[in-house]
């Protein structure tokens, strides 16, 4: 185990102790040049926990990422049965395309969405039909995109995933649940489920892992829509912090806070 430990220790263990040299000292634009940092201790976090911003935007991270690990699970839960009820045909023209998604960076896929949504030129507004809309104007609307984009992203990795799992279930589990009168969702409930659980763990840990620390659709779509302070994720919030105010050690606390709060969330698995 000693070489894993050992690449482990290197790629997280020290980018997360310069983290926490961050968060422990005054770094920014004030500091003499080449002069050490200011040790503040726990100064950058009292000051984030005492603005009222930083609960709100903590509070809409959680909500926003409990939205999207819901439809991703439900969604790839859905699209794992179907690829398992498919030829072999459809079942590579699906797979093909779910892989077009998954393999799409973050960056150039939110670019699609936003000219997609665009206010005069976009596609969703001239099929319903509402020129001009402003999609990314208002909180609510700028979150549904937000939402729409993080989930088709996600949505390929747990169908995958799951299907893999699917064909480990014997055939022979399945037909007899159907011969006894099981209906679908019956056998789902009863046979699938309970053998797909720690797989369902597993997508459902790393989704919440990778959809609360979101950046780069919050950030690219912020920059179209000319709003962001009412729509501000925590990860989006910490780099302004950094680079807008030049805070880096506040930034810095936020992302502390952010790693915390994701081992909480996933400390069951």
């Amino acid at each position: 185990l000693l070489p894993a430990v050992a690449v482990l220790a290197v790629m997280l263990g020290y980018p997360l102790y310069r983290l926490g040299q961050l968060a422990v000292r005054d770094y920014g634009l004030k500091q003499v040049f080449g002069a050490p940092a200011e040790l503040i201790g726990l100064a950058n976090f009292n000051e984030i926990f005492g603005d009222r911003e930083f609960w709100t935007v903590l509070w809409r991270t959680v909500l926003f990422c409990a939205a999207c690990v819901v439809l991703t699970i439900v969604i790839g839960t859905l699209v794992a049965l179907l690829l398992d009820a498919l030829g072999t045909k459809m079942r590579v023209f699906v797979s093909t395309s779910l892989i077009l998604a998954w393999a799409m960076p973050p960056l150039s896929a939110t670019i699609v969405w936003q000219w997609l949504f665009d206010t005069q030129y976009g596609f969703v507004n001239w099929l319903l039909r509402t020129p001009r809309h402003g999609w990314f104007a208002e909180p609510l609307t700028f979150f549904m995109v937000a939402l729409i984009i993080v989930v088709w992203m996600g949505v390929p990795f747990v169908a995958f995933t799951l299907y893999a799992g699917l064909t480990q279930i014997p055939d022979s589990l399945v037909e007899a649940a159907h011969l006894d009168g099981a209906r679908a969702g019956q056998r789902f409930r009863y046979v699938i489920y309970p053998m797909l659980k720690p797989i369902l763990l597993i997508v459902t840990s790393l989704s919440v892992l990778w959809d609360f620390r979101v950046f780069t659709q919050i950030y690219v779509l912020q920059k179209a829509g000319g709003i962001s302070r009412e729509t501000n994720l925590l990860g989006v919030y910490a780099y302004r912090i950094s680079i807008g105010e030049n805070q880096f050690g506040g930034g810095a606390a936020v992302a502390i806070v952010m790693v915390l709060f994701t081992v909480m969330l996933t400390i069951t698995y």
